[in-house]
């Protein structure tokens, strides 16, 4: 399987990696069975995070008799030294394992600050002298921040949302992550579930050498895809990219990623999916939505109280009130037609 050398960590990873956020949501037996699996199949980078629940856990049990053989990163959005100290433990006693291969700060809203004695980036620091982390990274959602944390040389690779939607912007900060030898890691490759062309989004992401994807999997088809397109060595053909250019005319704009940085809503709006209903309804099986229970949690958005949080946490800048009232303007035109359908 194609590694990647994951930039001065000088960490050589496959190019198909394994996002275990999904993990959670199955349990240990699948789970070890699906991490098994896929180390078997060459597999050798997994990526998780202390707020994943049992995620860093499952790993552990599953990889932990190989794990020589493997690369491990996982996160921690602690505020300050004792918390991140405090994950990084947790961390290294659920994966059963002695060292991180890849520490990252998870998505902080400001860079840490390496001088602070008391802060999360201290601890890191503190935590790779003693060996129990080797190398140090960051995530972010934020293309300011992202741009900052390059720029200020003290992280090793950078994790931030990349798929074939992505901005020229985006495409630049691939450029200067490489130009600053900094390793590239792809999270929402499908942008949060709504590309379903798995094929278009592997060979997008054959077209850049320093990034790795992390493609999330839950089921055994979703890794069978991507062993299958890895076996393959899916390249970029005319009809992808058409699939390509469709999606990016359809999608490329106002549009929510799923990233959930806007909850809580105080108005128990299920904003990360209903902000982007109306592509569910058209690129997924619709059904589900035309439940009573989608029927209530859409129409939540008419006790939206204008307090605009929401529209200041995203990443994105989206006016998520707004998007909000046109997605649940066209549900209610799309429920109208399609709610008795067999």
């Amino acid at each position: 399987m194609k590694k990647v050398r994951l930039g001065r960590t000088e960490l050589m990873v496959t190019k198909t990696a394994f996002g275990a956020l999904p993990v959670q949501r199955i349990g240990h037996a699948d789970a070890k069975a699906l991490l098994r699996r896929a180390y078997d199949s060459g597999i050798n980078y997994f990526d998780t995070a202390n707020a994943y629940t049992d995620s860093e856990e499952k790993i552990g049990e599953a990889l932990s008799d190989v794990r020589h053989n493997i690369v491990i990163s996982t996160k921690s959005g602690g505020g300050d030294k004792k918390t991140v100290q405090s994950h990084i433990e947790e961390s290294l006693r659920r994966l059963k394992t002695d060292y991180i291969d890849l520490f990252q700060f998870h998505n902080p809203a400001q860079l840490p600050d390496i001088n602070d004695p008391d802060g999360p980036f201290a601890a890191a620091l503190e935590a790779k002298q003693k060996g129990y982390v080797r190398h140090i990274g960051i995530t972010n959602h934020r293309l300011k921040v992202a741009l900052a944390a390059v720029d200020s040389g003290n992280f090793e690779t950078m994790q931030f949302p990349f798929c074939y939607l992505s901005s020229g912007k985006d495409v630049d900060l691939v450029n200067r992550c490489k130009a600053a030898d900094m390793g590239f890691i792809a999270m929402k490759g499908l942008s949060g579930g709504m590309l379903n062309n798995a094929a278009a989004c592997y060979a997008f992401m054959q077209g850049y050498d320093n990034v790795v994807p992390i493609w999330g999997v839950q089921h055994e088809w979703e890794l069978d895809q991507w062993l299958e397109l890895t076996e393959e060595n899916q390249q970029l053909t005319p009809a992808l990219q058409a699939v390509i250019d469709h999606d990016r005319k359809e999608l490329a704009h106002n549009f929510c990623r799923s990233c959930g940085y806007c909850l809580p809503c105080s108005a128990g709006i299920d904003i990360p999916q209903a902000a982007r209903m109306a592509m569910l309804l058209r690129r997924s099986p619709y059904q589900p939505y035309m439940t009573d229970e989608w029927y209530a949690k859409m129409h939540r958005i008419e006790d939206c109280i204008h307090c605009d949080v929401c529209k200041s946490r995203c990443p994105y800048e989206l006016d998520t009130p707004e998007l909000l009232q046109a997605m649940l303007k066209d549900y209610d035109a799309f429920y109208a037609q399609h709610h008795n359908d067999q």
